[in-house]
């Protein structure tokens, strides 16, 4: 499915009758490989255009895909990365290392993304090594110096580069440096101890409700515009995608190997298998969701594997879903992307109330610090606190002590309320800190609502030597730790 009528007309059905009609044999009886061939020398011959011929090869590969479905074959394996490239310049026995170290790593990795991850492998590694073989003329370990690493930093900082990938580049190096000394091979200490930047303190983008509205407004609408079956599949697709990267928080990765077998749509949930860093776990779903994935089921259509999102006849590229949703948003003035509606997804479950390890495990988080600085973007619930407190701060704040006090106790009453607002004085300066953690804003709160809940003055007591003729007093409000 996915393939617009003209397409199937005017290109695929005639590719596969000049694979047919230059063999004269049975679809069952033909060469894979050196058959389908003839068809594209043919193509060639007739001079055709180079746009055109790459297209009649898409055409080939697409009705080769069919011929291995319909002879109950497995999907060919793509052929490895051509890694030339990035290890072109590099020294023998850096090469060497960095292949064997691949080979290592890729038992952390899924299978699905084997081919991106080795690309990003190289990637992130070779950068530093090629810039030391270019610039510094390091060809073997020995001869490498901590200072030729900070120069790397300062030339790419100087460059415009951002904070955050220059950290990513020192820990590949670390990393290697590591592994080589698992392998016996000496590395020079001081290479070990080069330390990173500090990197700015960002947070999570999350749309705002209004945002999330007219997003999901614009893709319901989609489906309602959608006039021809295939425009109504692809229309039903994305919306499903949606919901899935919205209610359920999934990675991009993640709904790209969504299966079928992993729906329990009567359960409302489904599993995310072999998530980041291979760990399974289950995803919750609402009815808004089931409502939409059973709306796109029916037309799905076959296809070589049993992926629950198919576009031609394949399954979909998470390119493809990356595209439709930042169209979306642009037609409606909102900056998207799908790993955007994940940050949403677990701001919206922490404003609500929702427990901060039962988002942790619904992300699938290692680590509870994950999940927390979802806490610092904008939790509602510390808001509601926060402001409700203050204003009980401000109205007691302009209470007159009782008129109808006898003097002594007026005076009292009037030294306990000085000593009250100096206290809650000092808790807002500290509550009004931008830079104050969840934990801390908490027990501030609960502090401030513990001056605020006083009932009454103490009983009197009479002043002894050892307090200077002073009056008992309740044990002062503490600070949290860190703001002692």
């Amino acid at each position: 499915g996915g393939a617009s009528p003209k397409e199937v007309y005017f290109l695929y059905i005639p590719m596969a009758g000049h694979v047919l009609g230059l063999n004269l044999k049975p679809h069952s009886q033909l060469d894979l490989n050196a058959d389908l061939e003839k068809a594209l020398d043919y193509v060639k011959a007739k001079g055709s255009s180079a746009e055109w011929t790459d297209m009649c090869r898409v055409a080939l590969e697409k009705f080769r895909r069919f011929l291995r479905q319909e002879r109950g074959l497995a999907p060919a394996l793509p052929p490895p990365p051509d890694l030339s490239r990035q290890q072109e310049g590099l020294p023998d026995w850096l090469v060497e290392q960095l292949t064997r170290y691949q080979h290592l790593m890729e038992r952390n990795w899924r299978p699905a993304r084997l081919d991106t991850q080795i690309r990003r492998f190289w990637s992130g590694h070779v950068r530093l090594w090629r810039w030391l073989a270019q610039e510094r003329g390091i060809v073997c370990l020995a001869d490498l110096r901590r200072q030729h690493i900070l120069d790397y930093v300062d030339h790419r900082l100087a460059a415009g580069y951002a904070v955050s990938g220059i950290n990513g580049d020192l820990r590949n190096f670390h990393a290697f440096l590591l592994f080589l000394q698992d392998q016996d091979i000496p590395v020079p200490q001081a290479l070990l101890r080069v330390p990173s930047l500090k990197p700015p303190d960002s947070l999570p983008k999350f749309l705002t409700d209004e945002q999330v509205r007219a997003l999901r407004d614009e893709i319901e609408a989609g489906v309602i515009r959608a006039g021809t079956p295939v425009q109504q599949r692809d229309a039903l697709m994305e919306r499903a995608a949606f919901y899935l990267l919205w209610h359920g928080g999934l990675r991009l990765g993640e709904l790209e190997e969504l299966k079928l077998e992993d729906l329990d749509l009567p359960g409302r949930k489904l599993m995310v298998r072999k998530g980041k860093g291979l760990s399974d776990r289950a995803v919750y779903l609402t009815d808004t969701v089931v409502a939409a994935v059973q709306a796109y089921l029916p037309v799905r259509g076959l296809g070589p594997t049993d992926h629950l999102f198919l576009y031609r006849n394949a399954p979909v590229c998470k390119d493809l879903i990356r595209s439709r949703l930042q169209a979306a948003g642009t037609r409606v003035g909102v900056k998207v992307y799908p790993h955007r509606l994940r940050h949403t997804c677990a701001t919206q479950l922490l404003n609500a109330g929702c427990q901060v390890t039962s988002i942790q495990k619904f992300l699938g988080h290692k680590r509870l610090n994950s999940t927390m600085v979802y806490a610092r973007v904008h939790d509602q619930t510390v808001a509601e606190d926060y402001y409700a407190a203050m204003d009980r701060v401000e109205q007691r704040l302009q209470i007159a002590p009782p008129a109808t006090l006898p003097a002594d106790e007026a005076d009292e009453s009037e030294l306990l309320q000085d000593e009250e607002r100096k206290q809650l004085l000092d808790l807002a300066d500290l509550l009004a800190d931008p830079d104050l953690n969840l934990e801390d804003r908490i027990e501030l709160v609960e502090r401030v609502r513990q001056v605020l809940n006083h009932n009454g003055l103490p009983e009197k007591e009479e002043p002894t030597e050892q307090e200077n003729g002073g009056r008992p007093r309740g044990p002062p409000c503490p600070l949290p730790p860190s703001l002692g």
